[in-house]
């Protein structure tokens, strides 16, 4: 694989003395975003080409995604994109080689892409509700590191692996969506773990939003047809509500990278009270409540 000389201009805050997996600056490296046709994927690529990185965009929504890819272009960035099913592991391998074919390396990978389900009981929800929540949420990130992982450890230079969960990984769980996000957060702890006991030059982070000003409510409209429950599309009634933009996400997690830091949330009191309620259950050792996050 050629060699690719970095060179940026930001610098992050502090430094490894475990492995050196800090990535220092980002010029001239190569990321892989999924879900990047839109919402935060999209921000995230957004930002990686503004720091002058080559970005290669993943997303099943192929007209959607080839407009962004377009829009990037236009402003001068080095982009591709790869329409990529993220539970397909063989979709996965050819959005690794394409990249390599493209780029030489991989540096930064974001494995972004998501689908909500409304809550409902789990006793009611179909196999396909499970087939595509989980094939999506959770093996789409098994997916990217079983395929990326071993890429960056074979270059044998700072990366970084960005596992998008939820705020609903981190706080009791009352739906499917919910449990897919838990298994994202338990995944990348134990991926942090796993590459910090071997000295690897790859860092871990996992991204853990709340109220995101995306179109994962309206998810459906990208389920597979062979995972239909009806002849046709559901909707989703719910709604976001108090959203963030999804640029403030990327500027998190741009920082997060250049710092190596694990947990990616906003600091927000409501954010600490949900964490807090639910690990303070487990150390009182008192049953689940119902609670909304706030």
């Amino acid at each position: 694989m050629p060699m690719f000389l970095a060179h940026g201009r930001r610098l992050a805050a502090n430094s490894l003395t475990d492995g050196g997996a800090q990535m220092k600056d980002l010029a001239g490296k190569v990321a892989v975003v999924t879900g990047a046709a839109g919402g935060i994927g999209r921000a995230m690529a957004e930002r990686f080409a503004a720091e002058g990185m080559k970005v290669v965009l993943a997303d099943i929504e192929e007209e959607t995604l080839q407009a962004t890819v377009r829009d990037l272009k236009q402003q001068e960035h080095d982009v591709i994109g790869v329409v990529t099913d993220v539970s397909n592991p063989e979709a996965i391998d050819e959005l690794a080689r394409q990249t390599i074919d493209a780029y030489g390396k991989v540096h930064l990978v974001c494995n972004n892409a998501g689908v909500f389900l409304a809550p409902k009981p789990m006793w009611e929800s179909t196999l396909r509700d499970w087939q595509w929540i989980l094939g999506v949420n959770l093996w789409g990130v098994i997916n990217g590191v079983r395929t990326f992982v071993p890429i960056m450890l074979a270059q044998d230079e700072p990366a970084h692996i960005v596992n998008t969960a939820s705020q609903a990984g981190l706080v009791q769980s009352n739906s499917i969506y919910s449990l897919t996000k838990h298994g994202v957060v338990a995944l990348t702890e134990a991926l942090h773990l796993q590459l910090r006991q071997q000295n690897a030059k790859v860092g871990v982070s996992v991204l853990c939003p709340l109220f995101v000003d995306t179109r994962i409510m309206q998810a459906e409209r990208n389920r597979p047809q062979d995972l239909w429950n009806t002849d046709q599309p559901e909707t989703n009634p719910l709604q976001m509500r108090d959203t963030t933009p999804a640029s403030e996400e990327a500027e998190r997690v741009l920082q997060a990278v250049l710092d190596d830091q694990f947990f990616i949330f906003p600091h927000m009191d409501a954010v600490d009270a949900n964490v807090r309620a639910r690990f303070d259950n487990i150390i009182n050792r008192k049953n689940p409540e119902p609670r909304a996050m706030r």
